[in-house]
């Protein structure tokens, strides 16, 4: 033991006699970086074992089919999700709840959020109208306003035998209220494409065979119409605050048969303040009336109430619980609401009782900066046109070698780590060159990302999501989208950072949601074996217009089960 004593002491006398100044920078750097290591240390957002196997197939497959895939949280055995479980007050706690439609999902955002038991919580969202930067209305929820709103305007086109409802509107309350309206009285409701050439909105109106419009003042060629189109029996007109002080009830001469003209502030204006104040009764026994949209190509889309609470259903529980759509969220569109997502997503923030933001949205690509002025929006909704201009115009700008220093590190972080980066004091320093969404920085946290099948839109890697991540601050869903499916066909895991630079030029687009399954049928030259599965995409479930529909394109499903483009 004296030996030993002796050894270490010699050791130690030997060690400090030997420090000078470089020592300690050196041991100072090691000590700091482990502190630095340890403190800042994050675990993963999600676990990689649930990364590596995103979806569940089906454990016999067909003959030219592959296996059928589903999303974990609706796995082989047990139903798709349908609906949104709306629990009525007479109904035990314990039963299950019916599927709903739209009627509910007003009524929930009237009644607001609601506990365990089926009473209301308390929580009730806002609904926003931006007009500008510097303006925004606040509109109140309750029946005696925007209920009111829908109440008046269903019972003028119901009263004037108005039976198909053509919806020519940016997005807006009142393109909100209009298709409330139809379904609570009973009509069919058709959403035409904002903005469109006369020729193709009279061929929208002939396929919808619509005989009611409500359009935006200024927007509608009325007379153009009226004569093409002799079926067009009342006429809506939305007036903004500039115009109000035109007659707009005239008829222009020579446009032919009778049009009932009026406006829309002058049908709430003429009831008496007290009409309107209640929601109509809800007529279980009778199936609700459909909601027409159009894809890109033109072709008219039938979707039942029962489709479109499936695809909200599909979004709500298709994210994990600490990242849904909350009370809390500001959600803003900026696609137009005619397309079935963005209207599906709209409608699941609204039954979750988020506030939600809306502006005149009209063109194909808004600039995403400009869209979202005045508000502080959390959660949004953007066409990979918009976001590959963010991103191609933030890159060109953060060229710096300095910054890219900076990006190479958050990449790491994102990639390896799998954690979103947070920002550090080298990073803010260039805050100011980062794209602006919202007044308030910070606030968003999400980022849906729709690609619709035949919409012709540009790719976004994997590496491209990425560098938006990093550039927002925000997580990122990329959605596959079609028009024969209300929601999403598939989408990626809201946690899913990785790069496969083997991937091409499209990012993978995730499993599906719990609304939808999917399958691939072989092709001419696509062979599904036991090792891989890939041909044409068929999808099925109760969102699906029609059952189980042929995409029109080819994929595969990736080794972790998740769905790519080829």
């Amino acid at each position: 033991m004296d030996n030993f004593m002796l050894k270490l002491d010699e050791f130690v006398t030997d060690l400090f006699g030997q420090w000078d100044i470089y020592t300690t920078i050196i041991a100072g750097s090691i000590v700091t970086f482990t502190i630095y290591s340890i403190v800042n240390s994050r675990d993963p957002d999600a676990h990689p074992m649930l990364l590596a196997r995103q979806a569940q197939a089906s454990p016999v497959r067909q003959e030219g089919e592959s296996s059928v895939y589903r999303c974990h949280s609706a796995p082989h055995g047990t139903p798709l999700a349908s609906g949104l479980n709306v629990k009525d007050a007479t109904d035990s706690k314990w039963s299950r709840g019916r599927d709903g439609d739209l009627r509910d999902i007003w009524r929930r955002v009237v009644t607001g959020k609601v506990d365990a038991e089926g009473n209301p919580a308390g929580e009730k969202g806002r609904l926003l109208t931006i007009l500008g930067s510097e303006k925004t209305v606040d509109h109140n929820l309750q029946i005696a306003d925007v209920s009111r709103q829908l109440n008046l305007i269903g019972q003028h086109l119901k009263q004037n035998g108005g039976k198909n409802v053509a919806i020519y509107l940016p997005n807006s309350v009142e393109f909100l209220a209009t298709l409330f309206a139809c379904a609570f009285y009973d009509l069919d409701v058709a959403l035409v494409p904002y903005d469109q050439p006369i020729d193709q909105i009279i061929s929208f109106l002939k396929q919808s065979k619509s005989d009611a419009v409500v359009a935006a003042v200024g927007s509608f060629p009325f007379d153009v119409v009226s004569k093409s189109y002799p079926a067009l029996k009342q006429l809506i007109w939305v007036v903004d605050d500039g115009s109000k002080h035109m007659d707009w009830n005239e008829v222009p001469t020579g446009t032919g048969g009778p049009v009932n003209v009026s406006t829309w502030q002058e049908i709430i204006q003429d009831a008496s303040p007290s009409s309107g104040a209640d929601l109509p009764a809800i007529d279980r026994t009778t199936e609700p009336k459909k909601v027409m949209a159009f894809s890109p190509a033109g072709e008219l889309v039938e979707y039942t109430h029962a489709n479109i609470v499936a695809g909200v259903a599909g979004q709500l529980y298709s994210v994990p619980t600490t990242q849904r759509i909350k009370p809390t969220d500001l959600f803003l569109p900026v696609v137009s609401l005619a397309t079935i997502f963005p209207l599906t997503l709209t409608l699941a923030a609204l039954y979750s009782n988020a506030s939600v933001a809306l502006n005149s949205v009209a063109v194909k690509n808004p600039d995403l900066v400009l869209a979202t002025q005045g508000v502080a929006p959390t959660v949004i909704v953007a066409s990979p046109e918009t976001m590959a201009k963010v991103l191609s115009e933030t890159t060109e700008k953060m060229s710096s070698p300095v910054y890219r220093i900076i990006h190479s590190l958050q990449t790491r972080t994102l990639h390896e780590g799998g954690v979103l980066p947070s920002p550090t004091m080298f990073s803010r320093l260039f805050d100011s060159l980062r794209p602006i969404i919202g007044n308030i920085p910070g606030q968003l946290r999400l980022i849906y990302i729709p690609h619709q099948i035949g919409a012709d839109s540009p790719p976004l890697s994997a590496k491209d999501l990425s560098d938006l991540r990093i550039y927002t601050g925000s997580r990122i869903v990329y959605a596959l989208t079609s028009p024969q499916v209300a929601g999403a066909i598939t989408q990626s895991a809201i946690y899913d950072y990785r790069v496969d630079k083997s991937s091409g030029n499209f990012a993978h687009f995730g499993p599906p949601v719990t609304s939808i399954e999917i399958l691939l049928k072989d092709t001419a030259q696509l062979k599904t074996t036991n090792e891989l599965s890939i041909g044409e995409l068929y999808a099925g479930g109760p969102a699906v217009v029609g059952g189980v529909v042929s995409m029109g394109v080819n994929g595969k499903i990736n080794g972790d089960h998740t769905f790519g483009l080829l």
